[in-house]
């Protein structure tokens, strides 16, 4: 890989990056998420493709920016934010557009795919082959757990990084065809699908004032001071609920219920697009967060929200 290139990387370096990857979470923080440990990574890779003071500076803080996803599938965007450097290096037209464009493109779907992987599958078979161990008291059981798992998790972290290092020098290869640029779309397309799609999972906006009261005729609700008794209380009011009939002598409709009855989750939608227009505008994202936490709770008392 290192043919007609006046600086490639090393198999040392590439495993000194991987090794580093380990601690991506080490500086996390809630305005760049895994920025620091995702830098902190790539250290041996800037030093090796740079020779200068003001390269490498610029390759660091290209490196800074917005970056999460599951720390373990960071490895494959690892190694083709190599090749990409790599090129960079190289003379290719490589720009920092390009690298942050196919690290937030991947980030986001492969950050779906990890958790379930690790979390759901690996580890608990993991767990409960090394707690069959314990339970009889048998002291190979957490030893085989950490061995393995670890094991696991650094051969998966190594051979993806590699993965992605080969497959990186395979697309800047056709830098004049477009295929870089192809790819860089179509991974921001994709990426932006999948956090898309989670917006009504993970955000939350309820408007639970009351828009309106209306009184049922009698017979439209269950009578609850006319019950039998007892069982036969409870077997009446369960069989006059599933029949149709209201708990409360009156309907109350809030603000929530008619947004619910034209669009799901469209406050939520709204809430993240003007996230979304404030970060375009290089509003500081600890800004946003604080303003939601003080917006959230000024709404709240008034019994808006």
């Amino acid at each position: 890989m290192a043919e007609n290139k006046k600086v490639a990387l090393e198999k040392k370096d590439r495993i000194s990056v991987c090794w580093r990857s380990t601690f991506l979470q080490g500086s996390w923080n809630y305005e760049r998420m895994q920025n620091g440990g995702y830098c902190y990574a790539m250290i041996p890779a800037i030093k090796r493709l740079y020779t200068t003071k003001e390269e490498q500076a610029a390759a660091l803080k290209r490196h800074l920016e917005f970056f999460n996803t599951q720390p373990y599938v960071a490895a494959p965007i690892l190694g083709v934010t190599l090749a990409l450097e790599e090129d960079r290096a190289n003379g290719a037209p490589v720009d920092d557009a390009a690298i942050q464009g196919v690290k937030v493109g991947m980030m986001g779907p492969l950050a779906g795919v990890g958790d379930p992987i690790f979390w759901f599958t690996v580890r608990p078979i993991l767990g409960a082959l090394a707690a069959s161990f314990a339970m009889s008291g048998n002291i190979i059981g957490p030893i085989l757990f950490f061995i393995l798992w670890n094991v696991i998790r650094y051969a998966f972290l190594w051979y993806t990084q590699e993965f992605g290092y080969k497959a990186g020098t395979a697309i800047t290869k056709d830098l004049s065809g477009g295929l870089l640029q192809k790819v860089t779309q179509g991974a921001s397309i994709l990426g932006m699908f999948v956090l898309g799609a989670l917006v009504q999972r993970w955000v939350s906006v309820s408007f639970p004032f009351k828009v309106s009261e209306v009184q049922l005729s009698e017979g439209a609700y269950i009578d609850w001071a006319n019950l039998p008794a007892g069982a036969e209380g409870i077997k009446t009011a369960i069989s006059q609920f599933h029949s149709g009939m209201a708990l409360d002598p009156s309907k109350v409709t809030t603000m929530q219920d008619n947004l619910n009855s034209l669009v799901p989750g469209l406050a939520a939608l709204l809430l993240t697009f003007l996230c979304m227009y404030l970060l375009k505008k290089k509003v500081s994202p600890i800004v946003i967060i604080l303003g939601l936490f003080v917006v959230g709770i000024v709404l709240h008392v008034l019994g808006i929200m």
